[in-house]
């Protein structure tokens, strides 16, 4: 196993490009078995999740090609295996996305319960209660999803909370539906709208894009096309707090601030003089200490939750009092205990965690538990002086690309070593 052992106090400085967006690669990659032929998609970045759906798609009969220009030829058009197996589908919580697309274009599906990160419970009853309203049949036991239909058939359908996950799959299915299927308080990530993009470049009638109501009218098939797919929003904004932590002044290619506008809002109050261009944000503290800034979760347009332990880790430098309240998942909160061993003055109650603001962290030995939770201890390790080792950095390589060779490219001393 490997960990990174980082040098702090560094300020960041330069230009890094944002890689293509993870949370949007996967599903539209499970999109690709609604397809009569190949897809190819550009700007997929290269991280282990992607690589556990490429392996998933392949043991259900899919065939891909990674290009020399990096694009992907995927072949998922004629699957032989309808399972999605627990070992594969363990690592990911979004493997759930293979089940919409097998029940839309095959009638069936047996899908192992999903695993990925450990913050909470991520209820898959969303999904099947939705699917169940497009006329398929389930039934869970030993583990798996059982699901059939005899043909999926326009609905409905209105979820309880928003769910980004629930409200892709139910899109997905709908596209082959017969009739319309109307889908209420649906998500309006960014993700969601460039999987109806995508969907509607092959064939499919999507309406109400980016929008709480998705209007999905079902047509008899879909075909493969080539797409771009969206820049990482998660990612660029990680790297803009990496350079608000340590001081630093850098600009991150590849983006689009429209979509990030409640993280640049809370990086305007921290003190940060923020510029926007086509594809490019940048960000510049001036050498100054960040000011401290409260924050709560929520559905887009909110603040991300992705960018909730970022943002502790930001805090817990900056001048003053802050609070952060985690609004979507009840147990995000695993990084608490290892910042506060670099020094950190934190202190949790409830879903809120109470930060004063200290004027230097301590580098420490630290253990990653989840994704977004490594990289608040990564950005932590930046801003603290002496030496931070972080294990188990598998996390990371799950949602950022290299991100200790882009960090490097910024002045950041950090360093991947082998246990």
């Amino acid at each position: 196993m490997y960990k990174l052992v980082i040098q702090g106090g560094k300020p960041l400085h330069g230009t890094v490009k944002a890689s293509g967006s993870k949370n949007s690669s996967l599903p539209i990659l499970f999109a690709s078995i609604l397809a009569d032929s190949p897809i190819t998609l550009n700007n997929t970045p290269h991280l282990s999740d992607i690589s556990t759906t490429l392996r998933l798609l392949m043991s259900m009969g899919a065939e891909f090609i990674l290009e020399s220009d990096s694009s992907l030829f995927v072949d998922s058009s004629k699957l032989t295996n309808l399972v999605a197996d627990y070992n594969l589908v363990k690592t990911m919580r979004a493997s759930i996305l293979v089940l919409g697309p097998m029940l839309a274009k095959y009638g069936e599906a047996k899908v192992s319960l999903p695993g990925g990160c450990a913050i909470g419970t991520r209820p898959v009853n969303l999904h099947l209660k939705a699917l169940e309203e497009l006329n398929a049949t389930i039934e869970v036991k030993n583990g798996y999803i059982y699901a059939k239909s005899k043909g999926l058939v326009g609905a409905n359908i209105h979820f309880d909370q928003v769910t980004v996950t629930a409200t892709e799959n139910v899109i997905m299915a709908a596209t082959l539906a017969k009739g319309t299927t109307t889908i209420n308080n649906a998500a309006q990530e960014p993700e969601v709208s460039d999987l109806c993009f995508y969907l509607n470049k092959m064939g499919a009638k999507i309406s109400g894009i980016g929008t709480s109501i998705i209007i999905i009218e079902g047509v008899k098939n879909l075909e493969g096309v080539q797409y771009s797919v969206c820049s990482d929003r998660i990612e660029a904004a990680t790297y803009l707090v990496a350079a608000a932590i340590t001081g630093g002044s850098i600009t991150v290619k590849n983006t689009n601030s429209q979509v990030m506008r409640s993280v640049l809002g809370k990086l305007i109050e921290i003190g940060a003089d923020i510029k926007t261009g086509k594809d490019t944000i940048s960000l510049d503290m001036k050498g100054k200490r960040p000011k401290s800034v409260s924050i709560k979760t929520g559905a887009y347009p909110n603040f991300p939750t992705d960018m909730q332990a970022q943002f502790t880790a930001l805090n817990t430098i900056a001048e003053g009092h802050s609070s952060i309240t985690e609004n979507i998942f009840e147990n995000r909160f695993m990084h608490i205990p290892e910042l506060m061993r670099m020094g950190a003055d934190l202190m949790l109650e409830g879903n809120t965690v109470v930060c004063k603001g200290v004027k230097s962290l301590t580098g420490a030995h630290l253990m990653a538990t989840d994704l977004r939770a490594s990289a608040s201890l990564v950005l932590a390790g930046l801003a603290a002086k002496g030496t931070t080792t972080i294990e188990r950095v598998y996390h990371l390589d799950r949602g950022y690309e290299t991100i200790e060779e882009k960090l490097k490219s910024l002045g950041a001393d950090i360093e991947r070593v082998q246990d």
